[in-house]
């Protein structure tokens, strides 16, 4: 594929947000009114969540008092309609959500889902962690914790939701539910692995680098004005 005809991806970084905020602007940008696949406008949109617990469309364990438990931690709860079990967000945590038409790329959720694997573990071996990798459970994970939650959406080919990645996450909210749906096994994050500060922001550097890699595509900023 030519740098030319590869697909072009916006990247909108958005920062610190609620979840709903983040929910409202997924629909908003993955609701476009096209009539050809390639007049679609790819997104991939980075930021950060105020505290919040959300699950995803398998899981029945969490029932109102559940959500009551959770809520008085300080954080919000959401039922969401993306693949997976229950996850925390948190400030701390990249949070990134293609919102592109898998058309334009493969069109397979199988794929996509395996390509979103790749760039996480690509991104981590990058910053310095060389055992992120796949295991039979969904996510990336260095030995037996989970470093980054994956939860995607698709409807008509084109995707939402995406990848939570730990930065340098306060890990002390996982402790509070079994984390997508998993026991006996932990959490962990960028900075706990590779024993230094590690920011969203630089995470995101090497995050973008891995992505037009990994999706083949262009990448371009855009003011998230827009």
């Amino acid at each position: 594929m030519t740098l030319k005809s590869r697909p072009l991806v916006s990247v909108l970084r958005i920062g610190l947000i609620n979840y709903n905020t983040g929910l409202q602007l997924q629909k908003m940008l993955s609701n476009q009114s096209i009539d050809h696949r390639w007049q679609f406008h790819n997104y991939l949109v980075l930021q950060e969540h105020n505290p919040v617990y959300t699950i995803g469309i398998r899981t029945k364990d969490y029932l109102e008092e559940d959500e009551k438990r959770l809520r008085k931690l300080g954080a919000e709860f959401y039922r969401t309609n993306r693949g997976g079990l229950i996850t925390f967000h948190g400030p701390g945590q990249l949070v990134a959500y293609p919102i592109i038409h898998l058309q334009q790329f493969t069109p397979s959720m199988r794929w996509y889902v395996s390509t979103l694997e790749e760039l996480i573990i690509r991104t981590c071996r990058e910053l310095g962690i060389a055992e992120a990798t796949r295991t039979e459970h969904t996510g990336i994970w260095v030995k037996d914790r989970k470093i980054c939650a994956i939860g995607v959406h698709g409807s008509r080919y084109i995707t939402t939701h995406g990848v939570g990645l730990n930065c340098c996450t306060n890990l002390k909210w996982f402790e509070h539910i079994t984390p997508c749906g998993i026991e006996g096994k932990g959490v962990t994050s960028l900075s706990e692995q590779l024993e230094r500060q590690v920011t969203v922001e630089e995470s995101i550097e090497v995050l973008l680098k891995m992505f037009t890699e990994v999706f083949q595509c262009q990448l371009c900023e855009e003011s998230s004005n827009t």
